[in-house]
């Protein structure tokens, strides 16, 4: 039995899965479904859990080599609410690119985490190192 760390197993298996390069995407409570790629539901209620806490309990055993966002981040949300998502992120590398191309790379991710996050265009795809 598992004591520490992440403890669902659904999202153990699919971290599991990814490799070298490959990516994880971790969803906002509004991002659209993917039937293509694997998703794991942990929404309970809004902001519960964030994409921030979700970063942060996958950090100790997750190399993440890069970590993209949508530009638009930047600009929907209140400074405070922008400050506690990314200081999840301190210290690794992030790019900002257009909603739209951020959106085009989801079908190409190993699987996508879905989150209860409320943080407008908080969406995030972490990409392993």
């Amino acid at each position: 039995m598992l004591r520490t760390g992440i403890l669902n197993p659904a999202v153990l298996d699919l971290l599991a899965r990814v490799r070298h390069t490959n990516t994880l995407v971790l969803a906002d409570r509004g991002f659209p479904f993917w039937p293509e790629i694997e998703t794991v539901d942990l929404s309970f209620v809004d902001d519960l859990p964030t994409v921030a806490q979700l970063v942060a309990a996958l950090r100790p055993n997750f190399v993440i080599g890069q970590v993209f966002a949508a530009e638009e981040l930047k600009f929907a949300n209140a400074p405070e609410k922008l400050s506690l998502h990314l200081a999840a992120l301190d210290g690794l590398p992030l790019v900002f690119l257009p909603h739209v191309e951020l959106k085009r790379r989801v079908p190409a991710a190993v699987g996508l985490i879905r989150t209860g996050d409320t943080t407008q265009y908080g969406n995030l795809i972490l990409e392993s190192a």
